[in-house]
Order: structure tokens, then sequence, then C-alpha cells
């Protein structure tokens, strides 16, 4: 008999967890469809962005996490076309083209970082959505430091110093207060002409209060903290421009200013996958303000009880966009597969634990809140750490990871300050080139034979490329 087919689309907490999931059953063959080729260990991408953390360890080799798993297959691509009638995914890396074929589809692919409309300001203010976005970043505040050590000008070192992080969420307040610390602890014995201790932090939202679903006591804990470490926090302030030396805002009374900045981080808001919208148009379900697919209690696509949507991508319940409510949903959308398959009678609907919330603020400093606890300072700031550390994926990251933060945490160091240009230049360079011009896989004409039957690469596509000569 030949086994039931699962393709899985992302490698966050969703398509791993999910894959894992059915990592025992013969019966099954897993495909594993992403655009990147490691995992992504999203809520510590700010510290790959202030210099605390490598890429690496935070990011394992998804093939690497899954040697093991002899029923699952990892193929690299961006999704560009699922077919729910056909039951195909249609993926795409350097213009070569995959098809591949699912009898139950899970669709974990994130979601993406949201501007309000505004895609334009994504050119003078990157996200914090992925490891190019982290190292651009690193690039951006690393690099002013530099440029402000060359300013002749003090309207152009102010410039330099000046750094404005839109979001006062998690991200946000932890990408603020870090910076405040590379600022006022790092750096402050490594320039000549400036004194990095005055650079200017602003954290600006449009909502009233800082970490508004930690509630009003720790969202005022973490606003004192971020004060008193020199953050400017601006909040009932609305963000209507950015352009590349700052960012326009409106306040709550209808008064416009301009902050003058040359890093400006976007740390709010974020919209459901591209797919999610493919997905609704094939079948009964509806997408919310944000993008995100309306599920079934069970997680399937209404009318389409063969594809599972999980993660980010998912709306249900009003269930927050956090790696628990991935992991969960994706085991859960697992054991009501294997249900299935055993003929066994569904299990009760998806329901979510909330194992809590944190974020930090500064070294020894954050705010947690579990059940009904809610507590800030040094004892939240250890159960950070422990929880962090224990849904690292590997040894080696685990590892990796300690040892850095005791550098960067114990003492002053921050082990992870290379940057180049490219790091910076990269993106907004390949969003302006012309989709023809894009770099393809060179074309040759032997390498394309037909596969044996039954071979998993019988499903590639010759690519739709010009032929190198």
């Amino acid at each position: 008999m030949a086994p039931h087919r699962v393709v899985v689309i992302g490698s966050g907490f969703g398509g791993l967890f999910g894959t894992q999931a059915l990592k025992r059953r013969k019966d099954v063959e897993v495909t594993l469809i992403a655009k990147t080729t490691h995992h992504l260990f999203q809520p510590l991408l700010y510290q790959v962005a202030t210099g605390i953390l490598s890429e690496g360890a935070i990011s394992p080799s998804t093939r690497e996490i899954l040697s093991g798993q002899k029923n699952a297959r990892v193929i690299l691509g961006t999704v560009t076309d699922i077919d729910l009638d056909a039951k195909t995914v249609t993926s795409e890396v350097l213009g070569r083209e995959s098809v591949t074929e699912f009898d139950t589809l899970l669709v974990a692919a994130g979601a993406g970082q949201s501007y309000f409309g505004n895609d334009q300001f994504a050119e003078y203010a990157p996200g914090m959505k992925s490891i190019d976005d982290a190292l651009e970043l690193r690039g951006r505040i690393f690099g002013a430091f530099e440029w402000a050590e060359l300013a002749t000008a003090p309207a152009e070192r102010d410039r330099y110093l000046t750094f404005v992080v839109v979001g006062a969420g998690p991200t946000g307040v932890e990408m603020a207060g870090q910076i405040a610390e590379l600022a006022h602890r790092t750096l402050k014995r490594d320039f000549r002409a400036i004194d990095t201790r005055q650079a200017r932090i602003v954290l600006v939202d449009a909502a009233p209060q800082v970490l508004p679903s930690f509630g009003d006591r720790l969202g005022g804990a973490a606003r004192d903290r971020l004060t008193r470490m020199g953050v400017e926090v601006e909040l009932a302030t609305k963000v209507v421009g950015v352009d590349a030396t700052g960012i326009n805002i409106e306040k709550a009374d209808g008064t416009h200013a301009r902050i003058e900045a040359a890093t400006k981080v976007w740390a709010a808001g974020v919209q459901g996958s591209e797919l999610g919208a493919m997905l609704a148009e094939q079948s009964d379900a509806e997408l919310d303000r944000a993008g995100r697919v309306k599920v079934n209690p069970d997680l399937t696509l209404p009318g389409r009880p063969d594809v599972y949507v999980v993660g980010d991508m998912m709306a249900l319940d009003n269930l927050p966009g956090v790696a628990q409510v991935a992991i969960q949903g994706a085991r859960y959308a697992a054991k009501h597969l294997k249900a299935r398959l055993d003929g066994k009678s569904d299990p009760a609907p998806f329901s979510y634990f909330d194992k809590g919330s944190m974020a930090t603020i500064s070294r020894f400093s954050a705010v947690a809140s579990v059940g009904k606890l809610r507590f800030s300072g040094f004892l939240a700031w250890l159960l950070w750490l422990g929880i962090h550390i224990v849904y690292l994926i590997g040894f080696k990251q685990r590892v990796t990871t300690l040892l850095h933060w005791a550098v960067s945490f114990i003492g002053r160091g921050r082990g992870e300050r290379t940057v180049t240009a490219q790091q910076i230049l990269a993106r907004n360079i390949i969003n302006a080139m012309a989709p023809e011009d894009l770099p393809k896989l060179p074309i040759v004409e032997a390498d394309h034979v037909p596969a044996p039957a039954g071979d998993p690469a019988a499903t590639t596509q010759e690519p739709q490329a010009e032929r190198a000569s």
C-alpha cells in the first residue's frame, strides 16, 4: 500500500514540530518545503541584530534536525502555487520549479511584517522576521556609530546617533533595550570622536501603553525600566512618514513632529503569508484583517478536511502569533491526521494551553506573565533565560548561546559585531531588480533526463529560464 503523502509548507515552529510529530508513522511520507535551509528561532532575532548571538546559534539546519527521521524529505523552494483540487504544491528556487503531490497538506508558512498599507516604509525601516532582516539591522546599527565617528557637523552626528524603534510589543521593547545597552555599556570606550552614551533611542507606538498584551502593571514596569535606561517612549503616536534621514509622527492631539534618525527598526504589526489568500480562493475559508486564514476548530480549512493551517497563518479564537500556538497547533494537526488514518474518531477540538509570555528589557531585567502570576525584574529574566534555552533546537546551539550570553551579560563584549556593506544594501538592491534579471541556476541540457518511476525527483519541472550559452 502506498504511503500517505503529507506535504508541510514552512520550516518554522509549526512546520518543524508538525513534521516531527509524524516521525513514527511508517505509513506516512512527509515532504517539508521551505524557502530557507534553516529553522529559525525567531524570538531571539533581535540578539542577532544587536551583536549578542550569531545567526547560526538560532538557525540550525533543517536537514540536520530531520536527518534521523527516515520518513521525512526536505525540499528548498518558495511556494508559488497551491492547487487544492489537483492536490499539488509548486515551489521555485533560482528559476527551478518543482511540483509536489500531497494527500494531506499542512500549511505553516508564518507571517511577514505589516506596514499597515505603507509598504514604502520598508525601504528605510527593515522589519524583524528573518535572518536577512537581522543581519541588515546589525549592519545599520553598528554602521550608524561608525558613520557618526566620521561626521563633521553636529546635526549629522546626532542623526546617526538617533535610533527609532516602531512598535512597543515584545520585539520592539527588546530591541530598544538592547540598542540602549549597546550604546551606554558595550561601545562606550570604543570611539574617540563621539560619546556613544549620548545616543538617542526612541520607542514609538500607536497603542497607549508598552507591552499591551501583558497588562497595565507589567507594561508600566517595562516602560519605567526603559525610561531609566534612557529610552524615550512615545505612545499614542502614529508613524506617518519614513525616509532615509528620519521619521514623521502624529501624536494623539493631532500635532505632527519629525525625528531625524538614520536608523529605523520596524517591529509593529504582522501580515499573514500571501499563501493565505491562495487557500481562501480555493475553499470556503475567509481571511481576517491581518490576512490570516479562519480555520475550523480542528485547524482544517473550511470545506477542505485534507488541509490544515497552523501558526501565524491561522486565525482562531483570537490566539496570538507566538511560538507555542504554532507548536501546539502543529502537534494537534498531526494527532488529528493520525486518528483519521487509523480510522479512529476525531480528537476534541484544538484547545490552546497558554504557558505564559515573557519579554526582556535589559540584562538582568524582564517581565513575565505565567498563568495568574505577573512579575518583573531579575527572577523574570532568569525564567526567560531558561525557557529560551529549552526551546532552542540542538545541543550545539544551546551551548553556543549560553557562552555568548555569558560574554554579553556578565561582561561588556558582544561577539558578533562583524558587518558588511552587503548586509545593509542587498535587500533593496534585490527588490529593485527586474524579475528577468534575478539570478537563476545554470541550465545544462544533458542534465534534464526523465527520472526513474517512483523517484521523488520525477516531480521536478524544467526551469522556466533562458538557457545558458
